[in-house]
Protein backbone atom coordinates (compact mmCIF):
# COMPACT_ATOMS: atom_id res chain seq x y z
CA UNK A 1 0.00 0.00 0.00
CA UNK A 2 1.14 3.55 -0.47
CA UNK A 3 1.69 5.88 1.55
CA UNK A 4 0.48 9.70 1.72
CA UNK A 5 4.06 11.01 1.70
CA UNK A 6 4.72 8.35 -2.10
CA UNK A 7 1.12 9.55 -3.14
CA UNK A 8 3.04 13.38 -3.01
CA UNK A 9 6.47 12.04 -4.79
CA UNK A 10 6.80 13.28 -8.46
CA UNK A 11 8.01 11.15 -11.08
CA UNK A 12 11.45 12.60 -10.90
CA UNK A 13 12.04 12.11 -7.65
CA UNK A 14 10.26 8.42 -6.94
CA UNK A 15 12.72 7.54 -10.05
CA UNK A 16 16.16 8.70 -8.38
CA UNK A 17 14.76 7.06 -5.23
CA UNK A 18 13.95 3.89 -6.72
CA UNK A 19 17.27 3.58 -8.77
CA UNK A 20 18.95 4.19 -5.41
CA UNK A 21 17.35 2.02 -3.71
CA UNK A 22 17.95 -0.45 -7.05
CA UNK A 23 21.72 0.45 -6.63
CA UNK A 24 21.93 -0.77 -2.71
CA UNK A 25 20.36 -3.97 -3.06
CA UNK A 26 22.83 -4.09 -5.75
CA UNK A 27 25.75 -3.19 -3.96
CA UNK A 28 24.91 -6.16 -1.48
CA UNK A 29 26.50 -6.11 2.36
CA UNK A 30 23.10 -5.49 4.04
CA UNK A 31 21.20 -7.94 5.91
CA UNK A 32 17.88 -10.17 5.12
CA UNK A 33 15.94 -7.48 7.04
CA UNK A 34 16.91 -4.12 5.27
CA UNK A 35 17.25 -5.83 1.79
CA UNK A 36 13.53 -6.41 2.37
CA UNK A 37 12.65 -3.08 3.69
CA UNK A 38 14.85 -1.85 0.64
CA UNK A 39 12.69 -4.40 -2.13
CA UNK A 40 9.53 -3.31 -0.61
CA UNK A 41 10.58 0.46 -0.72
CA UNK A 42 11.76 -0.44 -4.47
CA UNK A 43 8.14 -2.14 -5.22
CA UNK A 44 6.28 1.20 -3.67
CA UNK A 45 8.52 3.43 -5.57
CA UNK A 46 7.76 1.52 -8.81
CA UNK A 47 4.13 1.95 -7.94
CA UNK A 48 4.37 5.59 -8.41
CA UNK A 49 6.32 5.86 -11.04
CA UNK A 50 4.34 3.29 -12.68
CA UNK A 51 1.17 5.66 -11.75
CA UNK A 52 2.75 8.87 -13.13
CA UNK A 53 3.59 7.35 -16.41
CA UNK A 54 0.27 5.38 -16.74
CA UNK A 55 -1.21 9.22 -16.26
CA UNK A 56 1.12 10.84 -18.79
CA UNK A 57 0.09 7.74 -21.25
CA UNK A 58 -3.84 9.03 -20.43
CA UNK A 59 -2.83 12.58 -21.18
CA UNK A 60 -0.96 11.60 -24.38
CA UNK A 61 -3.87 9.72 -25.56
CA UNK A 62 -6.24 12.23 -24.56
CA UNK A 63 -4.96 15.01 -26.60
CA UNK A 64 -4.25 12.70 -29.97
CA UNK A 65 -7.96 12.01 -29.62
CA UNK A 66 -8.97 15.68 -29.55
CA UNK A 67 -6.81 16.32 -32.46
CA UNK A 68 -7.98 13.19 -34.52
CA UNK A 69 -11.43 14.58 -33.49
CA UNK A 70 -10.25 18.49 -34.64
CA UNK A 71 -9.22 17.01 -37.90
CA UNK A 72 -12.16 14.95 -39.22
CA UNK A 73 -14.47 17.85 -37.87
CA UNK A 74 -12.35 20.12 -40.47
CA UNK A 75 -11.04 22.17 -38.14
CA UNK A 76 -7.66 21.51 -38.13
CA UNK A 77 -5.11 21.17 -35.88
Amino acid sequence: MTSKTDEALGYEQARDELIEVVRRLEAGGTTLEESLALWERGEELARVCRRWLEGARARLDAALADEDEAEESGQGA
